[in-house]
């Protein structure tokens, strides 16, 4: 367990310093960063406020050692200061990032909720009714556009009937009303992933001979359906539900867009509009980072739950 833990660490921070490179890179890409602070057109600096920020950022060293130093400050938890906002990258993130959380969870709890026991029902009236009612469902939550959904949520909850708000949250952190659609808009396409993912595996394990000898023997349908057959088959959705609940908390771009969420995925999309470099890495690297433990907890749960499962 200990070498598979060490293991993981040193790919992901191999991973997250290739991801670094390329976001370094491609800043400098765009020109010399200065002009990112000042404006494209640089009229009217002050020649020595010029140099003092090219020290300070360090444009007299080759690349690699500018990079080096940037990395350095990263580790530190120094990303800079917003080009934008004026203010510290993090104390930014730190305002946004409990909007997010609380969306990316909330979408996260009720997609689990709604998409595994559907999918359980469903194996269990394969070729009936309802099994193709739920394909039907999981048909369209992962082919209907993201942003399509939210607003025609917006449009027929918010427009017409006035049950909840387009957008934006309430006043205060906690506002159930404003979270209601922008958490459904979110958690469609996850629970309809869980539906097949969950659906395919039970179809696979109650096919099996274990299940099979168990109802020979009488046991319970209700006991072989939740004790015998979804214990075997939770690999999958357990799989799908590390990476559902970190690309949630990544991906929520669109969705706090379409409802102007105060969160981090309208921040980068903002820093994005503004070239805003120093406020786009530090979203970057803190949500990759998030996604790279994610996936180091799953291996650990992968070895927990079926300790037939070997990685080398």
């Amino acid at each position: 367990m200990a070498a598979l833990i060490i293991r993981r660490i040193v790919l992901g921070l191999i991973a997250l310093t290739g991801a670094m490179l390329i976001l370094f890179f491609l800043a400098r890409a765009t020109g010399d960063p200065r002009y990112a602070y000042i404006g494209q057109e640089g009229v009217g600096i002050d020649p020595e406020v010029w140099e003092r920020m090219g020290e300070k950022l360090h444009l007299d060293d080759p690349v690699p050692v500018q990079f080096g130093y940037w990395m350095a400050d990263v580790v530190r938890g120094d990303f800079g200061d917003s080009v934008t906002l004026q203010r510290p990258v993090l104390q930014v993130m730190k305002e946004r990032i409990g909007a997010t959380v609380k969306l990316g969870i909330s979408a996260w709890i009720l997609g689990t909720m709604v998409g595994v026991p559907l999918g359980v029902f469903s194996a269990t009236n394969r070729g009936g009714f309802m099994d193709y009612l739920f394909r039907v469902f999981a048909l369209l939550g992962q082919s209907l556009p993201i942003f399509w959904v939210g607003i025609v949520l917006i449009f027929v909850f918010a427009a017409k009937l006035q049950w909840l708000p387009a957008g934006t949250r309430g006043e205060g952190f906690i506002s159930f009303n404003h979270l209601i659609l922008p958490t459904i808009t979110l958690a469609w396409y996850p629970a309809a992933s869980y539906l097949r993912i969950t659906r395919t595996a039970m179809l696979d394990v109650m096919d099996s001979e274990y299940v099979k000898l168990a109802r020979a023997k009488g046991v319970g349908r209700y006991t072989v359906l939740w004790k015998h057959a979804l214990r075997n088959a939770i690999i999958p959705p357990l799989t799908l539900s590390v990476f559902v609940l970190f690309g949630l908390m990544n991906g929520t771009v669109i969705v706090e867009t379409v409802f102007s969420w105060p969160g981090l995925g309208r921040l980068a999309i903002q820093a994005l509009q503004a070239t805003d470099f120093p406020l786009l890495a530090g979203i970057t690297i803190i949500m990759g980072g998030l996604f790279l433990i994610g996936i180091l907890l799953l291996d650990i749960l992968y070895a927990l739950l079926d300790p037939r499962i070997k990685y080398r």
